[in-house]
């Protein structure tokens, strides 16, 4: 049984690690620290570009599992063809749910009671006073219900909002309401203040704030984009921002990074953060924690948490 396992994180940094594997320090760096055949577990590097994420994964004929420590696995699909059938491909759930969800706040809260603003006006030495929007009392709308928007609406709960709508790929159930599945987005986005995108990108939420989704928006709602840039058509968003319209908090964009010179810079009503939803001080202990568990699954053959899919199965 191959034995080898690639971590983004040096080993002895790790406590609780199984014994039984070899150990491998790799996070992106220029050369490989083992043959990438003898690599069984492959953990992903954390916010590194995909193209660096997939290297060596043509060469990993041996691998079993890909481990990101990402919530998405855009960044590896590309990768996904190279490898043999049967590898199960895991992300991080459970890792990301506490940072984003505070950022998700942390951007809504900024944009609607004007904070860049206060910021500007303070090193002008100047007192900006005047009314601004409140959270509460606000129709919140949430694109995407995974463990991230379930996260997001824990931390709305205590703001007092009108109300949660949720949206998923799948309409279900859960104990705080229903689930409405995408379909339903033209019905839900004219009531909603507030409209939260959380989902994964995937082909069917690529560009899925386009030109229709954003015209539906009421008059003065918030897009905020905790999810992937290319989920928002930047075009689309651009037009309505530069109206005055509506306004938008992103914590990504397309393209990713923004050029100086791009206008998304410049548009009004937009607050920008540089995709700082996952690194956190949260993010370390979270990380190591999930490792470890995955791991000793692992080694004592356990079933692993977080499977996204297998290479090779069917996906009828």
């Amino acid at each position: 049984m191959t034995a080898d396992v690639w971590l983004p994180i040096p080993p002895d940094e790790i406590d609780g690690l199984p014994e039984g594997p070899d150990y491998r320090f790799w996070n992106g760096e220029e050369d490989f620290p083992a043959d990438p055949a003898d690599c069984a577990f492959y953990v992903v590097p954390y916010m590194k570009p995909s193209p660096l994420c997939v290297r060596p994964m043509g060469r990993m004929s041996n691998v079993r599992v890909v481990q990101t420590l990402s919530a998405g696995i855009d960044h590896v699909e590309p990768g996904l063809g190279q490898l043999p059938g049967g590898v199960r491909l895991c992300n991080a759930r459970g890792v990301h749910e506490a940072s984003t969800g505070e950022l998700t706040l942390a951007l809504i809260l900024a944009s609607l009671r004007g904070i860049p603003d206060f910021v500007r006006a303070q090193d002008r030495g100047e007192w900006l006073g005047g009314f601004r929007p409140a959270l509460a009392d606000r129709n919140v709308l949430i694109v995407g219900y995974g463990s991230i928007g379930e996260a997001i609406e824990d931390r709305l709960v205590p703001f007092e909002v009108a109300r949660v709508a949720r949206v998923a790929r799948s309409e279900r159930t859960t104990a705080r309401g229903p689930v409405h599945p995408l379909t339903d987005l033209p019905a839900l986005l004219p009531e909603a203040d507030v409209v939260i995108l959380s989902t994964p990108l995937t082909e069917a939420t690529r560009g899925l704030a386009g030109a229709d989704f954003l015209s539906r928006m009421k008059d003065g709602a918030l897009l905020v984009n905790v999810a992937r840039g290319p989920v928002v058509d930047t075009k689309a968003l651009l037009a309505e921002l530069e109206t005055g319209r509506i306004t938008a908090a992103l914590d990504v964009t397309d393209p990713e990074p923004l050029a100086r010179e791009h206008p998304l810079w410049r548009a009004p009503g937009v607050l920008i953060s540089p995709h700082v939803g996952g690194p956190t001080s949260a993010f370390l202990p979270r990380a190591k924690r999930l490792l470890v568990d995955q791991l000793n699954r692992y080694v004592n053959r356990e079933p692993l948490r977080n499977v996204i899919l297998t290479t090779g199965a069917s996906t009828d």
